[in-house]
């Protein structure tokens, strides 16, 4: 009789874990991660490790922006590129396409700084793509010179969106030959900041 209830104890243990498995166990049980959508734009992965972390906490769909015509690989000509797209308001096409957008609740909207301004591929997105009534939470990396008016520019293109505190950290400086950073301690300091900052807007315990 002992063994056949500690079989059923385990037995009931066993599928709560696996019921568990899809729900991160410190989200909010007021939201659902099935409604959270991640997506981001990142030309050296510092930006997507972000969202990597973010995505380990709050669970959800992770999806990278990707152009039907690619930025160049030399840093000094997208530079250029995109100081002259800024200039024009040009909104280059999306090769991402991103079916059922309107079942999700929360967006999380990550890109790094370029010209201390929103990326336009990120201006397409917010452009191409109807926020109204969602929530949506930009995060960012940057080459140690912040957010410029990045975080801004989301809220002026999601006017009909509740747009809450975002993050920011430093990240590689492609200009100096500095890509991917986010590894080793600098990794870890991420986490504890993304962290503290998904408590504090009330999305995990």
């Amino acid at each position: 009789m002992i063994h056949l209830l500690l079989a059923c104890f385990l037995l009931i243990v066993s599928c709560s874990s696996s019921q568990r498995a899809d729900f991160p166990a410190t989200i909010k049980p007021t939201i659902d991660p099935d409604k959270i959508l991640i997506v981001y734009l990142s030309r050296t992965n510092n930006t997507k490790a972000m969202a990597e972390i973010i995505h380990k906490n709050v669970g959800g769909t992770l999806v990278a922006l990707e152009l039907e015509n690619p930025y160049p690989k030399d840093y000094k000509t997208t530079v250029d590129q995109v100081a002259d797209e800024n200039a024009r308001d040009f909104l280059p096409p999306l090769q991402t396409k991103i079916v059922g957008i309107d079942e999700y609740e929360i967006v999380f909207v990550g890109f790094p700084t370029w010209g201390m301004e929103l990326p336009p591929p990120v201006k397409s997105f917010l452009t191409q793509y109807d926020l109204s009534g969602k929530t949506v939470i930009p995060f960012n990396t940057n080459a140690g010179y912040g957010i410029g008016s990045s975080f801004q520019t989301v809220k002026e293109l999601c006017p009909n969106s509740r747009i809450l505190e975002g993050f920011s950290t430093k990240g590689g400086v492609e200009r100096d030959g500095i890509y991917f950073v986010m590894e080793g301690e600098k990794e870890k300091q991420a986490q504890v900041e993304v962290k503290k900052w998904l408590q504090k807007i009330e999305l995990i315990n």
